[in-house]
C-alpha cells in the first residue's frame, strides 16, 4: 500500500468501532464469514452455511469472545483469537483495502504480544500479501490434510 492508500485507509476505517461480540451478533458474524468465504474461495465449505452459523453462535456466546469491527449498526468484520493466534480473521469484502483488517491484525499483536499464528489457504494470494505486509512470515506449507475444505493451506507466524 502507497502512503496515501494507507491513510485513506486509515480515514475510511477510522469511523469503525472494534469492540468484543455479544450473544446478539452471532447471526452478522456468521453473514461476515459467509460473505467473505464464499466471495474468496471457488471450493465449498466442508459444512453448510447452516452448520457453520450454528458454530460460530457457539463461539460468540463462548470465551473468549470474537471481535467485530462494526459501523452505523453493521458487522463489516469478526475475529477470533485463540491461543496461538488468530483463529479467523474475515472482512466483508465491500469492506476490503479500508484498513478494517489491519486494525483488526493491530488488536491481535497487542492481545498476543510474544507471538500470532494463523494458517490460510494457499489459493488466497489477498490475504497472503495482507499478512506479509503485517510481518508475519510463511513457517509451514500443507497439502490440505489438516484441514476439512483438503486445500493446500500455509501457516504464517509473526514474532516480535
Amino acid at each position: 500500500m502507497s502512503e496515501a492508500e494507507t491513510e485513506s485507509a486509515s480515514t475510511e476505517s477510522a469511523d469503525v468501532a472494534i469492540r468484543p461480540a455479544t450473544a446478539a451478533d452471532a447471526a452478522a458474524v456468521a453473514d461476515v464469514y459467509l460473505a467473505a468465504f464464499h466471495a474468496t474461495y471457488a471450493f465449498p465449505l466442508a459444512h453448510t452455511d447452516g452448520q457453520v452459523r450454528d458454530w460460530l453462535a457457539g463461539i460468540v456466546a463462548g470465551e473468549p469472545r470474537p471481535w467485530v469491527a462494526e459501523t452505523d449498526g453493521r458487522l463489516v468484520a469478526m475475529m477470533v483469537l485463540d491461543d496461538d493466534g488468530i483463529d479467523q480473521l474475515y472482512v466483508d469484502p465491500a469492506w476490503h483495502g479500508r484498513g478494517v483488517g489491519s486494525r483488526l491484525v493491530a488488536l491481535a499483536k497487542a492481545e498476543r504480544p510474544h507471538g500470532l499464528a494463523l494458517y490460510t489457504f494457499q489459493v488466497n494470494d489477498r490475504a497472503r500479501r495482507f499478512y506479509e505486509r503485517h510481518g508475519f512470515v510463511a513457517t509451514w506449507f500443507g497439502d490440505g490434510s489438516a484441514n476439512e475444505e483438503r486445500q493446500p493451506d500455509v501457516r504464517y507466524e509473526w514474532r516480535p
